[in-house]
């Protein structure tokens, strides 16, 4: 897999590709055998990693991105935000996020973050609004700043 042009964030993109392959190692995926991995780096530095969890009733599988999103909640409260996201897999296989990640990451993601994911031979690279241009979100302020203490 090759970068492709330039990016102020390569070397972390690489670091985060990295840390998503090593949470991709632990992946549980007895049924489809495809393992992913997701890395999230949060705004104060701390990467936080998750992978997909599979289930024999396919509906309930978890995502690696929802489950590194949960992981960063979990250990670092609500009002976290994610700078960078790098998402991989064990296949070789292109592995954007698919929409309901696109939906829970816009939720934490920083209007700045970037993500990177494997597409073709290629890593993609870009700002994350590209993959999620117009995210569902609650249209009062106030609410959503209760639900993020």
């Amino acid at each position: 897999m090759k970068i492709e042009g330039t990016f102020p964030g390569q070397e972390q993109a690489a670091l985060l590709i990295e840390a998503a392959s090593t949470a991709a190692q632990q992946a549980y995926a007895p049924y489809s055998g495809f393992r992913v991995g997701a890395a999230l780096l949060l705004k104060d530095g701390t990467v936080v990693t998750g992978t997909n969890i599979e289930n024999a009733s396919y509906g309930l599988t978890l995502c690696a991105e929802r489950s590194a999103v949960a992981r960063a909640v979990s250990e670092h409260g609500p009002a976290m935000r994610i700078h960078a996201i790098a998402v991989t897999n064990l296949n070789s296989a292109a592995s954007a996020p698919c929409g309901a990640c696109r939906q829970v990451l816009a939720e934490f993601a920083a209007p700045d973050a970037w993500i990177a994911f494997p597409f073709g031979d290629k890593l993609e690279i870009r700002p994350f609004a590209d993959l999620l241009p117009f995210p569902f979100g609650l249209s009062d302020e106030a609410t959503r700043k209760e639900t993020r203490r």
